[in-house]
């Protein structure tokens, strides 16, 4: 049968796949070694009024028909105390990027191959690429934690609510007694406005909304006062009024808590209302990136605008909402020039040449695109 681009033959498969388990095997043996020393993810923040720095990460999927480069050459920070909104279409690395820095990629298929993920502990800082698995669970839901995009499927059915929440506490507060750890759940409970804490502590999940759902998954993200809360996604299949609930709460708890955001989400609604920095991924790459004013008023990348013009204004009547042509290119064979290029209403003559650089609009403001003007 003739090659085409579409089509791959099964003895291909199986050598790609061959040669994807050599560099998997190679990186898990180097991952899994014992006694890895802290010299190897121990390091130093390029500023320390940041919680979290991504530099330059990759993280790929070693697949049987390629490597699928979803997040490729990561950068930007996370402020302390800041929220900083991700946003991009379905399939643009937004969750992956997330994960990366929990150290919850599939393995041993994903695998984050390059750069550096800084995370700030207030004593040292963590390269959680490198980090070892024991040191990563003592990272993972103490000093950061993820509200993960299923409320109805991240809860397990076979167990109670308070149950599920006394676990997470108790896992990192070994010292503290059964009652005071039903005591610290219940003051979760109560923080994220369960009013009936007791009848919802002896509860099974079916037993609840979408909306309390979410309440309990947040509850437990926060048991532990994390430094760093990651929001994937966290008002999606909820009404229009639990959102703003959902969204309520968690700007509270992060003023009272002090913690840093990063808001994971495609609706720009949401990120205008909740970010003090936007960063905007398009094919595993962050294509523009700056405070929420800069990107809402003054965007630059031809796909951040065709974003902006995507979403329906209150009083603004059109017969059809703007729509980005074309597709996303297939992301094992990612072209060598703009990725959006063959999307884009607003080439310039220098978009035929290689991807474009970072170029700097503001001290704050990014822009990966030739036309940044």
């Amino acid at each position: 049968m003739a090659k085409n681009g579409n089509y791959i033959s099964a003895k291909e498969s199986r050598e790609i796949s061959r040669k994807n388990r050599k560099i998997t095997s190679e990186i898990e043996k180097k991952r899994n070694r014992r006694h890895i020393p802290e010299s190897e993810y121990v390091t130093k923040m390029r500023d320390e009024n940041n919680c979290v720095e991504f530099d330059n990460v990759q993280t790929y999927f070693f697949t049987d028909i390629g490597t699928v480069k979803a997040v490729d050459g990561v950068s930007f920070d996370v402020p302390l105390g800041k929220t900083v909104g991700i946003v991009g279409e379905s399939g643009c690395g937004k969750s992956v990027t997330s994960l990366s820095l929990m150290q919850l990629v599939q393995r041993p298929s994903g695998q984050t191959i390059g750069g550096e993920i800084r995370f700030n502990t207030g004593e040292k800082a963590i390269n959680v690429a490198a980090a070892p698995a024991d040191v990563m669970r003592s990272l993972r839901g103490n000093q950061m934690a993820m509200i993960f995009q299923e409320p109805m499927t991240s809860l397990n059915p076979v167990f109670r609510i308070g149950a599920q929440v006394d676990e997470v506490i108790a896992l990192h507060n070994p010292a503290m007694s059964k009652e005071d750890v039903k005591a610290r759940t219940m003051d979760m409970l109560s923080m994220v406005g369960i009013a009936n804490k007791e009848g919802v502590y002896s509860m099974y999940p079916h037993e609840l909304s979408g909306g309390m759902r979410q309440r309990i998954m947040i509850a437990m993200a926060l048991s532990c006062d994390p430094r760093l809360i990651i929001a994937d996604e966290p008002t999606t299949a909820l009404d229009v009024t639990i959102q703003a609930q959902i969204l309520d709460l968690l700007r509270n708890l992060k003023e009272r808590i002090g913690s840093s955001i990063m808001l994971i989400t495609h609706d720009l609604g949401v990120v205008a209302e909740m970010a003090d920095y936007v960063v905007v991924m398009y094919a595993g790459r962050v294509v523009e990136q700056g405070s929420a004013s800069e990107i809402f008023h003054d965007p630059r990348h031809p796909y951040t605008i065709g974003l902006m013009n995507s979403k329906p204004v209150v009083g603004k009547h059109v017969k059809r909402l703007y729509s980005i042509p074309g597709n996303v290119p297939n992301p094992v064979d990612m072209p060598d020039y703009c990725y959006f290029r063959d999307r884009c209403e607003m080439c310039v003559r220098e978009c035929d040449g290689e991807y474009p650089g970072i170029f700097e609009v503001s001290p704050t403001h990014k822009v990966s695109c030739y036309r940044r003007g």
